[in-house]
């Protein structure tokens, strides 16, 4: 084995070997994906993030992107149901995620990270994600992220649409209340005064739309690994995680070159 990776996980280490490159007649994937979908308040950002960190993968969150598009038709005062001025928009609007330890988010060069978290923005996100247009390009934005290398990438249609080629597909859910408490828990840290009730309302609004829409609704891929993180810490989700990866990479990932 030319390459391997030693991963520390919270309960013991976890031995993600993967090969890169050719060797002995067979070929080896080099830019290894992860899709990890499910529903708002699933953990699914806080999870891949830790899941890229300990790979050493970039992390791409595709949420962040349907926000910023959301913020912008909201700071010009776009109607919602302005379809096509906002796929207007979308097309001449440039979306940068910084790979880095903070995660920024540009939008039009303006770090937008916080302003795309508001309350407003996310009632709005999914009215907008649900245009095609609006997708169609961001999903091109996401896919060319994907191609720079290994990558992590969360999202509501990562493994039924994005990267339906994906490596390990992951679907997150929760309870409903639990979903919500996550959620409200993270405004409260960021000073953000909603109450509980009007947090679990949006989200069911927002679960409502993103399962209904016409196009890439929140649904599991077929091929996708289930996992209810109700009740489990951050630390065991992603050590699961880790050890279905290193199952996925030994056993899948040496391609006969007559295949």
């Amino acid at each position: 084995m030319k390459n391997g990776l030693l991963v520390r996980g919270h309960y013991g280490i976890i031995n993600c070997r993967f090969e890169v490159g050719q060797i002995e007649g067979v070929t080896v994937k080099k830019n290894l994906q992860i899709a990890i979908d499910g529903p708002a308040g699933a953990g699914k950002s806080t999870i891949a993030k830790a899941i890229a960190r300990q790979l050493g993968f970039f992390y791409v969150d595709t949420g962040a992107m349907y926000r910023a598009i959301a913020y912008k038709a909201l700071r010009l005062n776009i109607a919602l149901t302005q379809e096509e001025e906002i796929a207007g928009m979308a097309r001449q609007t440039e979306i940068t995620l910084e790979h880095s330890a903070a995660r920024r988010v540009f939008c039009d060069g303006l770090d937008v990270t916080e302003a795309i978290r508001s309350p407003e923005v996310s009632r709005s996100v999914s009215i907008i994600a649900a245009y095609p247009e609006v997708r169609e390009r961001l999903v091109e934005l996401q896919r060319q992220e994907a191609g720079q290398g290994g990558v992590v990438m969360d999202g509501r249609d990562i493994g039924t649409y994005v990267l339906p080629d994906a490596d390990l597909k992951i679907f997150l859910t929760a309870s409903s209340e639990e979903r919500a408490r996550r959620r409200w828990l993270e405004l409260q840290r960021a000073g953000k005064e909603l109450s509980l009730a009007e947090v679990q309302r949006d989200m069911d609004a927002r679960d409502h739309y993103d399962q209904q829409r016409a196009v890439s609704p929140l649904i599991p891929a077929a091929d996708a690994i289930l996992l209810d993180t109700t009740g489990l810490q951050i630390e065991e989700i992603v050590d699961r995680i880790l050890s279905l990866f290193n199952d996925k990479v030994e056993t899948g990932y040496v391609r006969s070159q007559n295949q």
